[in-house]
């Protein structure tokens, strides 16, 4: 078979201008040579003859050799490097290195850099069919890419962003971009050729000026980010920069057609505008009413997620053919998808795994395939180093222009230092640029490298400092005492009940029934719905009294369900509604703010047992509130919690039977101190069991005076109370305290009331480690709720807040 080689292909991809034809010679039979004129430059390319390889291998017991194949190659190519990246995210992850860093080395590792620069590795490894489908997988990849954070993106907060949001992103996109351009045109005459041009020279500016969406939410989703004050902030200032960065892109586009004919800048402009007009009369409604047509809680139908999905590869082949960059198309497509459940939802669950697993590899090994590090030491320094003062004077005009914006909006310091190195982060989209730019032979491979190396840089060590100076938690770190022991006695008990889904509301109204709001003891709840984000970037959190609730986040029965409550004791209850939708990994942070702005001493959580992972290990949303809250925690295993009564009825002769299990320490003390709060409902009965051990064995002595000072005030203020039993029982060991709890449980218990394990004697849980399968329940708590303990009593698990100022 014969192939045509440009000759311009080899002139880039070889440091030496004369190193591609003796490779060409050695590799395989030169048939002729011809002269053709490329660009106006004369250049003698060879008529090459290779030997057709059947697509797939017959087998090694038929002699074949495999790596002989594209497709062999290809798969070869997808594990060498998805391994090599991974073994290097494992060795960067202490450094507290995002992963497009390891994506990135790993395939400059493949490239010309290392492995390519063995002659045999690239003679047998990466012949032309094998190199010609992975960068052509590369670039779907990308094209996947940026569809799927187009359907993420929320344009609504375009609508949203204040005058802080549009000046700062302004600023940091105009002042690089000048100081880019200046800087250029002063040293023009030094620069490359094709580089040297106004049009390149705007379009290197603009991708400097401005920090892409997509690059920026991965690195924040990463670090878990998303949902702080400084990551949302960034979120909606990046987007504002996405929207002013796409419309100079495509003048900057339109101005490099009109080089050759002005006539051709205004067929791409004519082109432009009716796509558009396509794409907001057509294809946007299409894609709501498939959105609003599909029932909620139910799957978008297949054919028109393939029909989607399909669409972004026509929408590549239509930019690419007007001459906008090919990843423009399925951009767009992607903004034009409603976000959040039902199709957004959908089409990122549908393409997630793919795009990350298998095609975003061969962008990477794309992006490898030109960055050769021994083309810098080959090339003319003089040359390289014009590219690399702008570049440089960009990235740092960048940093501190955004630095002073946000000091000039009297933004915290910190903060605002945090946010300048968040909007300073460079990633895919960069790549995606410089990739362009080598295909439109703007760039040379040595001044490709150079990008490519310093964009690498730039993220390699901001993303570090980010870590080091931003902790979304240091909010929740209070030394003011919020909790139920030490809430002030009359004043309003502010409590916020979490609903995680529709499963789980009944308990945690039953629990706000026999919480027992009274003229004295009045109490605010904040019923916060968690949703987790899916489909969306941006995570929401709607006041239900100054914001309208969206129509897929609709909690309506439950709010009824409240609200009926609420009518029942309105003089003692105030309730107040609330929606967010948020990652499951950072859903604490927003009701932690939500605690911290309502001054709140009580979280109520119901136990779910779902994790996510998250660097590597198995956290749950119960568990980061036991960590970083605000104020006291109870969590509620629910067991069909007082399902035989109805709430709030006015007729009830079934009585209640709670039982306190008080092993000491602060969660215990929290534990009565809210059991003390039931009890004065007439309807419940309180059996609080103390547990000792002998001759005090184990115990801190300031913990026990603190337990001897609870319980005296408990039992004199219940010692008249018929429905109330105290007894105290000694103990030596965990098997002693797990007898002792089955003596006292009947199987008639309703609900048992432990603290979590702060505070508890050691002594009394000697030898029940083995036993816990969930920490964030203490050892007590995991027990009494597991299925082996007799009866069908509800746990309330109680941790007392932590003062960690």
């Amino acid at each position: 078979m014969t192939r045509l080689f440009p000759a311009f292909r080899f002139l880039q991809s070889s440091p030496n201008n004369y190193e591609w034809h003796n490779e060409i010679n050695s590799s395989s039979g030169v048939l002729q040579e011809k002269m053709v004129n490329i660009d106006h430059v004369v250049a003698t390319y060879p008529l090459l003859c290779q030997v057709q390889q059947d697509f797939h291998p017959s087998g090694i017991f038929y002699g074949d050799n495999p790596l002989a194949h594209s497709f062999s190659l290809l798969l070869f190519h997808l594990i060498l490097v998805t391994t090599i990246s991974r073994i290097i995210r494992f060795i960067l992850k202490p450094l507290k290195q995002p992963i497009i860093i390891s994506h990135i080395i790993g395939g400059v590792i493949v490239g010309p850099t290392f492995l390519g620069r063995s002659k045999w590795y690239h003679r047998h490894m990466k012949p032309d069919a094998a190199q010609y489908i992975m960068n052509n997988l590369g670039i779907m990849g990308f094209m996947f890419f940026v569809f799927v954070y187009g359907v993420k993106m929320d344009t609504s907060l375009l609508r949203k962003s204040g005058r802080m949001n549009m000046s700062i992103a302004l600023i940091g996109i105009s002042a690089p971009t000048i100081a880019v351009i200046v800087t250029a045109l002063c040293i023009r005459k030094k620069m490359e050729k094709e580089l040297a041009t106004m049009n390149s020279i705007g379009i290197l500016a603009g991708s400097i000026g401005i920090t892409a969406f997509p690059v920026l939410y991965n690195v924040l989703k990463e670090f878990n980010l998303v949902n702080s004050d400084v990551g949302k902030f960034a979120c909606s200032t990046a987007l504002l920069g996405d929207v002013l960065g796409m419309f100079s892109v495509l003048a900057f586009e339109a101005g490099a057609q009109g080089q050759a004919k002005a006539e051709n800048a205004l067929w791409y402009l004519i082109s432009l505008l009716v796509l558009g007009a396509i794409l907001l009369g057509c294809v946007r409604p299409a894609l709501v009413w498939i959105n609003n047509t599909t029932p909620e809680g139910q799957q978008v139908d297949q054919c028109y997620v393939v029909a989607i999905l399909l669409g972004v590869f026509v929408m590549g082949f239509i930019t690419d053919m007007i001459g906008v960059a090919i990843v423009n198309g399925p951009l767009w497509l992607g903004l034009l998808v409603p976000d959040g459940p039902r199709l957004g939802a959908a089409l990122v669950q549908k393409s997630q795994l793919i795009l990350t697993e298998f095609l975003m590899p061969f962008s990477y090994i794309l992006v490898g395939q030109y960055t050769d590090l021994y083309s810098l030491s080959s090339s003319d320094w003089n040359s390289l180093l014009p590219l690399f003062i702008i570049v440089l004077t960009g990235y740092m005009t960048k940093f501190f222009a955004t630095w002073m914006a946000t000091m000039y909006w009297r933004v915290p310091f910190r903060d605002g230092l945090t946010f300048s190195l968040i909007m300073s982060l460079r990633g895919q989209i960069e790549f995606i640029l410089f990739v362009h730019l080598i295909d439109k032979r703007i760039l040379q491979i040595p001044s490709y490298t150079l990008l490519v190396l310093m964009t690498t840089a730039i993220t390699a060590t901001f993303t570090p400092l980010i870590s080091i100076l931003y902790d979304p938690t240091r909010p929740y770190i209070l030394n003011q005492r919020r909790n139920l022991q030490h809430n002030p006695s009359g004043e309003d008990l502010r409590i916020i009940l979490c609903i995680l889904d529709t499963d789980n509301t009944n308990g945690l109204i039953q629990l706000l029934d026999i919480t027992n709001p009274t003229s004295t003891s009045p109490m605010t709840v904040s019923a916060l719905r968690l949703f987790e984000l899916s489909g969306r970037s941006n995570p929401l959190f709607i006041d239900h009294k100054k914001q309208e609730l969206p129509t897929i986040y609709q909690w309506t029965h439950t709010i009824n369900a409240l609200g009926s409550y609420q009518q029942l004791k309105r003089q003692f209850l105030r309730l107040n509604f609330f929606t967010a939708v948020a990652p499951k990994q950072s859903m604490f942070q927003t009701i932690c703010e939500l605690a911290l702005e309502q001054e709140t001493s009580l979280i109520i959580l119901p136990f779910r047992n779902i994790g996510f992972y998250y660097r590597g290990v198995r956290r749950t949303l119960n568990s980061q509130m036991l960590d970083h809250a605000p104020c006291s925690i109870a969590i509620l295993v629910d067991k069909s919690l007082l399902d035989k009564n109805t709430i709030g009825s006015s007729v009830r002769h079934f009585r209640h039977r709670f039982a306190v299990l008080f092993l000491g320490g602060a969660d215990a003390r929290e534990a009565l101190v809210y059991a003390d709060k039931m009890v004065s409902n007439e309807e419940v009965s309180l059996t609080v069991i103390r547990f000792l051990s002998y001759n005090c064995i184990g115990d801190n002595e300031m913990e026990k005076k603190l337990d001897d000072g609870i319980v005296t005030w408990f039992w004199m203020k219940n010692e008249m109370n018929q429905r109330v039993v105290y007894r105290e029982v000694i103990v030596g060991n965990g098997e002693e305290t797990i007898g002792a709890i089955h003596d006292m449980n009947d199987g008639g218990y309703d609900l048992l009331i432990v603290g979590r394990k702060h505070g508890i004697n050691p002594v009394f849980l000697t030898g029940l480690s083995e036993w816990s399968e969930s920490d964030e329940l203490g050892l007590i708590g995991d027990y009494v709720s597991s299925q082996d303990f007799y009866g069908s009593a509800s746990v309330l698990v109680v941790q007392q807040q932590i003062l960690r100022g």
